[in-house]
């Protein structure tokens, strides 16, 4: 009996040390799960960018709207966050990297929109009235000038950011178009290819600064006008009554 209670408590401390393992990989997954569902973050950030990293380029890119690309300087950068340069050289070598990073993020946050939905089934309207919500609420401070600078002063950043996005929306509004087609919403005598590249080029369009200046009209604005009069430039009579009806369920800023 001794012997026995002798190897009892020689086997609790593993136990112990067992079920606070378990109880750590459970409250990592719970904190995991938590953060796919409240987060507008994409997941990959999680693991790929440190948080700090996500919070200073959050920060960065409020500087760059209200200032501009070009004239906020690292040091101006540093001042308003409160970091030394040291700190923030741990993330970036170079203000280049920095822009590069930036925009990285926001391709992210634009992808993240599509995964954090599940799209299966779902009306090709219903579809295009979300992501524009989306577009709405995490891009409406997006402007023709920050875009300008960023094509003067970073031009390789900038086309190797735009080339990546347009890649993406290309092949998501083609297939938006397909099932759009095949649900009865969308004319069927729609070229799909053409109607995708068309609807790339009012995107790039909106950021020309000579066509809408920034001072008189908002990136959120110009969004809402060309994403109305797309969809009714592909919808047939069932997909535009059909549009007519859901956008007012929608809270998208145009329609309120």
């Amino acid at each position: 009996m001794k012997k026995s209670y002798q190897l009892t408590m020689k086997n609790e401390p593993n136990e112990w040390f067992l079920s606070q393992k378990l109880f750590r990989f459970v409250l990592f997954l719970t904190v995991i799960f938590f953060y796919i569902c409240t987060s507008k973050r994409p997941l990959i950030l999680f693991f790929s960018m440190e948080k700090s990293l996500v919070d200073i380029l959050e920060r960065v890119r409020e500087l760059f709207f209200k200032y501009g690309v070009r004239s906020v300087s690292i040091d101006d950068i540093c001042r308003d966050i409160g970091i030394s340069k040291k700190k923030l050289y741990h993330y970036v070598r170079s203000k280049n990297e920095l822009v590069e990073k930036l925009l990285e993020l926001e391709r992210e946050n634009f992808e993240i929109i599509f995964s954090t939905h599940n799209f299966d089934g779902v009306n090709a309207i219903d579809i295009l009235l979300t992501v524009s919500r989306e577009v709405g609420e995490r891009f409406w401070d997006i402007s023709p000038s920050m875009t300008f600078d960023l094509k003067k002063y970073y031009p390789e950043i900038y086309h190797k950011h735009i080339d990546e996005r347009i890649e993406f929306i290309y092949q998501k509004i083609q297939i938006n178009i397909q099932k759009g087609i095949s649900q009865g919403m969308y004319r069927d005598d729609l070229s799909i290819e053409l109607v995708a590249r068309l609807y790339i080029r009012r995107l790039i369009d909106l950021h020309n600064p000579e066509f809408f200046p920034a001072e008189k009209f908002s990136f959120q604005t110009l969004f809402d006008v060309m994403f109305d009069n797309f969809i009714r430039g592909i919808a047939n009579e069932n997909g535009i009554g059909y549009y007519e009806k859901q956008k007012r369920k929608v809270n998208f800023k145009r329609f309120n």
